[in-house]
């Protein structure tokens, strides 16, 4: 008999909401603030990335030196701030299909639902509240805890099962995300991960990139 998933982990970007440009807005006007320069950071990172990750890659791609310790953390308090704001005034913010009937759904089946996603742990709530899921989320893994996508991942387990209240096998937890960067810390924790093909990556693009199982959204074809 298969043994019964406990604990679902969510990706947050490009798997529950679009921010619509308002992390890389926050990050511009940070930079804006902090060196006079509106720094796009898609010109130095890619997707998937952790938040510490795309701070020091873009301030070593606009600065030409690493930052400091102390730099490092006002540009991450300045990020912070600014994205308070920016994702209030996205246009192009929005709930992925599938996501607001689903997550209701599996918590009324049992499931422990926890994030794992490479937003610092308080910019991850900012993104999530103003669609109002914070709330069915009651742990997770944060870019904050680790710039390793498989440590951060490590780290949702441990408190899936702080919160459980007994230890979780690899077998009853799986992770939830758009990009191969998702199985690959899924797979390195040594869970499964299904791919939601709902932002940048296709079907074939996730299923060539490791994910389990691979979905084309959220409202079709959930595989547990």
């Amino acid at each position: 008999m298969a043994t019964k998933r406990l604990a679902i982990l969510f990706d947050i970007d490009g798997t529950l909401i679009i921010s619509g440009d308002a992390g890389a807005a926050s990050w511009r006007l940070a930079f804006q603030e902090l060196y006079g320069i509106p720094a796009d950071i898609g010109a130095f990172t890619d997707t998937g990335l952790t938040d510490p990750e795309v701070g020091r890659k873009t301030f070593v791609g606009v600065l030409k030196r690493e930052p400091t310790a102390e730099e490092f953390t006002n540009l991450l308090d300045a990020r912070l701030k600014h994205l308070h704001q920016t994702v209030i005034d996205s246009t192009g913010y929005r709930v992925l299909p599938g996501v607001a009937a689903l997550l209701p759904k599996l918590l009324d089946e049992g499931y422990l639902l926890g994030l794992v996603t490479g937003n610092m742990e308080p910019a991850a709530h900012v993104k999530l509240h103003r669609a109002g899921l914070n709330r069915f989320f009651c742990f997770g893994g944060f870019g904050s805890d680790s710039e390793d996508r498989v440590t951060l991942t490590k780290v949702a387990l441990e408190r899936a099962a702080l919160v459980y209240g007994a230890p979780l096998m690899p077998e009853q937890c799986i992770a939830v995300g758009d990009t191969p960067h998702d199985a690959e810390g899924a797979h390195g924790a040594g869970i499964a991960c299904i791919g939601v093909a709902s932002h940048n990556f296709t079907v074939d693009q996730l299923t060539a990139g490791g994910c389990d199982y691979v979905i084309p959204s959220l409202e079709e074809g959930w595989p547990l």
